[in-house]
């Protein structure tokens, strides 16, 4: 019993010195408006993600700006529909992520985005044989389990957020196929009905001219 109770308090503590600060937002981007949002690394060498998906609005893209400290220029992206990159943070500071809408007249976009940062020194890995089956041993092979687990729980959050996005295009596609469809069906109505007057029209005034030329 001491022995599992000292594995799960090493198991832990190697969690929360590996622990992963993330969030994940959807915006809102008007036209002609650019939103930033910023994180905070507090100790260089850290692993920063963004993750962003143009959800709806105009052509589903985007200008993307990321900063790092002092301005520094780390991805400017033109246009853009979604993208997934993987940043080391170098220096502490302040990292500004910044979404720019300037290129739509009117339309808005509604933008997620996911910012995480952890860290990526892993405690060393040990051989197996060398770990032998103490407490720290079985912390370590559990540490390592969860760590794959979390690589596999990132790449499955991934892939679901890109069928996420494609579903989500694809519904927008279908509504506007619809609307097209429906108006132009409506026009066509229009058009025949002008169409079926006006020879109606045109057929009672050459009747009625011919009756008065008859006369």
């Amino acid at each position: 019993m001491v022995t599992l109770l000292a594995t799960m308090v090493v198991a832990f503590v190697m969690m929360t010195t590996n622990r992963v600060e993330a969030t994940a937002l959807t915006y809102n981007v008007a036209a002609h408006e650019k939103a930033c949002f910023y994180a905070w690394a507090n100790e260089p060498k850290k692993k920063l993600a963004f993750y962003f998906a143009v959800q709806s609005g105009g052509s589903f893209d985007i200008d993307v700006e990321v900063k790092g400290p002092n301005e520094k220029p780390l991805l400017n992206l033109e246009k853009e529909r979604q993208g997934d990159y993987v940043f080391t943070a170098n220096d502490v500071g302040e990292y500004s992520f910044c979404f720019s809408n300037d290129m739509s007249t009117f339309a808005e976009k509604v933008v997620d985005f996911e910012i995480s940062m952890e860290n990526e020194k892993r405690p060393t890995q040990i051989n197996q044989k060398e770990r032998g089956t103490g407490p720290q041993a079985q912390a370590e092979a559990m540490d390592e389990s969860l760590f794959r687990l979390t690589g596999e729980l990132g790449r499955i959050d991934r892939m679901q957020k890109y069928q996420k996005t494609r579903e989500t295009r694809n519904f927008s596609t279908v509504l506007s196929t619809e609307s097209r469809i429906f108006w132009f069906s409506i026009t066509e109505l229009t058009m025949i009905v002008v169409m079926a007057a006006l020879q109606v029209y045109v057929i009672r005034t050459f009747f009625s001219g011919s009756r008065r030329s008859h006369v």
